[in-house]
């Protein structure tokens, strides 16, 4: 089994450290990831710039994969439609170093990549851990391992999931529950000041401010200590305003 490493935190971070080492001795694992942090990236791609590509080793004993100047779905299109001679079986991208919950998958660069695999129809696995989690990267990159290789026999179809570890395990068990989306919100606040040459800029900052999320949902389901598994597709169509438009007509 070929497995595609992705993230949006940079290949220097150590949430794909973790996963490549616990699963490089079970299969083939290559990395393709940013050569810098790319959060909030979402599925954007490079269009009109080159994108620089070099050789990377994750470990001594030789290449690895690649540490490449692009957004984490550059590094999926490239690794698949151009650097690699087959399709990899799964791509994993992550860990990411904070929660990917409900809307906010909008802007993931970790769900991005995941999302770009699957266009590739791909199997994709988009992993995250809660940024004040006593989880440690190591242990979750192991029980995320294991559920790979259940997940992947268990699908006849390539399949998309996004999945969060939650602050604390609920009884220090284990536990993957499959949800839906809920919504996040934000109490956004802009700090405006003057750079060097005088310019207004700003930079963004704010708290989570989460209202109502119902007991399937992702963000409810971490709150209570279990590791959430979102399935997630590509159709955005609101099929309710179509058939009412088609009726309409």
């Amino acid at each position: 089994m070929r497995i595609l490493l992705v993230n949006d935190d940079g290949i220097f971070a150590p949430g794909i450290r973790a996963l490549y080492e616990v699963l490089q001795g079970v299969c083939d694992v290559i990395v393709a990831a940013p050569a810098m942090e790319q959060s909030g990236m979402a599925q954007a791609i490079t269009v009109h710039d080159t994108i620089r590509v070099d050789d990377y080793k994750m470990s001594p004993e030789g290449l690895s994969g690649w540490k490449i100047y692009g957004t984490p779905a550059d590094c999926v299109k490239l690794a698949v439609e151009a650097l690699l001679d087959e399709k990899p079986d799964l791509i994993v991208s992550g860990i990411n170093k904070g929660s990917n919950l409900g809307t906010d998958i909008l802007y993931s660069g970790t769900v991005g990549a995941a999302m770009e695999a699957y266009i590739h129809d791909i199997p994709a696995i988009a992993v995250s851990l809660d940024a004040q989690s006593t989880i440690q990267f190591s242990q979750a990159a192991a029980l995320i391992r294991d559920q790979i290789f259940t997940w992947f026999q268990e699908e006849a179809h390539p399949f998309l999931y996004n999945v969060n570890f939650p602050q604390v395990l609920k009884g220090n068990m284990s536990t993957f529950v499959f949800t839906k989306l809920g919504v996040r919100k934000y109490i956004n606040a802009f700090n405006c000041e003057l750079d060097v040459e005088q310019h207004r800029v700003y930079q963004m900052g704010g708290e989570i401010s989460d209202g109502e999320n119902d007991d399937v949902t992702d963000i409810f389901a971490v709150k209570q200590g279990y590791i959430s598994v979102t399935p997630l597709q590509l159709d955005l169509t609101s099929y309710k305003t179509l058939e009412d438009k088609l009726e309409a007509d």
